[in-house]
Order: C-alpha cells, then sequence, then structure tokens
C-alpha cells in the first residue's frame, strides 16, 4: 500500500508540473478590461499574418519588413499607431505598432508578422478572431469667457448679440445648471483665456467650452 501511494504521489507531482510548464508557443493569457489603462475597444475581426515573400521588402511606413519582428499592417489606422491585440482563442494579448497597410481581405482586420503571430499562438490557425485596441484619445479641452448668465434665452441671445460687435471673437448661448449662458470664444489654454478677458472692457470669468 505505501509503494502504491508513492506512486500515486509521483503521478500527482508529474501531472501538476506539465500543467505548470510554460507554453513555448508563447506568453500565459492577459486579458484585460477594454477601458483598463485607456484602452478601448476599436474593432473585431480577423487576424492573418505574413510572411515570405515580403520578408525583406519595405512596408507602408519606408521600414523594411523583418517577419522575424513584432509589428502589424491595417488598412486605415495611422502608420506608428500603437495597438493592442488579443486573440479570442486563447486569451493572449500582444502590443505591437502598425507600420504596414493591409489586409485586404473580407473579414480580416490586421495583418500580423510572423513573429506577433507566433507570439499570439495564431500561426498553425492561419486566420483568428481577434480584439484590436487603440489609446484612447483624450477629448480637446478648450476654454471660454463667460459674460452674462440669464433665466431668459431670449435676454441671453439678445445680450450675446448687442456684445458681439464689441469682441474679436464669437459668442455664443448655451445652457448649464438651469441658466443661458453667453461664452465668449475658444481657447487652447486657460492662460490664454484669461489673457483675452483681462483685455476685454467687459467683465467676465474663465469657464471650460460646452
Amino acid at each position: 500500500m505505501r509503494k502504491s501511494h508513492i506512486v500515486i504521489c509521483w503521478m500527482l507531482i508529474l501531472l501538476e508540473g506539465c500543467v505548470r510548464a510554460p507554453d513555448p508557443a508563447g506568453p500565459p493569457a492577459y486579458r484585460s478590461h477594454p477601458s483598463e489603462n485607456g484602452w478601448v475597444l476599436f474593432e473585431r475581426g480577423g487576424a492573418s499574418w505574413y510572411g515570405e515573400p515580403f520578408h525583406g521588402r519595405k512596408t507602408a511606413s519606408g521600414e523594411v519588413y523583418d517577419m522575424n519582428k513584432i509589428s502589424a499592417a491595417h488598412k486605415t489606422l495611422p502608420l506608428g499607431t500603437r495597438v493592442r491585440v488579443r486573440n479570442e482563442q486563447n486569451g493572449r494579448e500582444l502590443e505591437l505598432v502598425i507600420n504596414d497597410r493591409g489586409p485586404f481581405v473580407e473579414g480580416r482586420i490586421i495583418d500580423l508578422s510572423l513573429g506577433a503571430a507566433r507570439r499570439l499562438g495564431s500561426v498553425e490557425a492561419g486566420v483568428v478572431p481577434v480584439s484590436l485596441f487603440v489609446r484612447k484619445i483624450p477629448d480637446r479641452v478648450c476654454y471660454s469667457i463667460q459674460l452674462g448668465a440669464f433665466s431668459s434665452r431670449s435676454n441671453a441671445e439678445g445680450y450675446a448679440g448687442a456684445i458681439q460687435d464689441e469682441l474679436d471673437v464669437p459668442c455664443r448661448v448655451v445652457f448649464r445648471r438651469g441658466y443661458y449662458k453667453v461664452l465668449a470664444g475658444r481657447f487652447d489654454s486657460e492662460r490664454s483665456a484669461r489673457r483675452f478677458a483681462e483685455s476685454m472692457q467687459q467683465e467676465g470669468f474663465v469657464v471650460s467650452c460646452d
């Protein structure tokens, strides 16, 4: 009985070692939430890969294509865009840079280098379903000068029309927090908005654009 117990223990240890052995095809799966760390889902579709006879040729970005390195081709994303690709068959993810154009086959959204396909475990399959993530580009922040707040829209529009002739920037009326507010200009920085506010004869203060 003791010998059989020892044999069983060794079998369990060996099985455990097999289960935990690293996959030579690539790193373990890493699944992220679509909005994690600023990544947002861009599209879903098929991912293919390309090697010969493109190896050594110039890509659309002007770089020489090395099929063993990590890169990819996309039809529309700007060259140089960093993306994250998730193989939905095994959960593996990989970040890479778009440096070429393609694939021009219906249903496929990205063409991986052979090196990238190896990391994602998609070489043998040829085409696998993927999710493609890009970094979220924050909305451009701008600033305006608030010149007045009115409970009546007609009064706000009347004031905006009357003061427009005195300003070098356009005025507009927006509804915020129960009031119709008259805003002047759109400035890229709070500092430039303050400078303009100081140069005006009218009283006003800096607020964010609508």
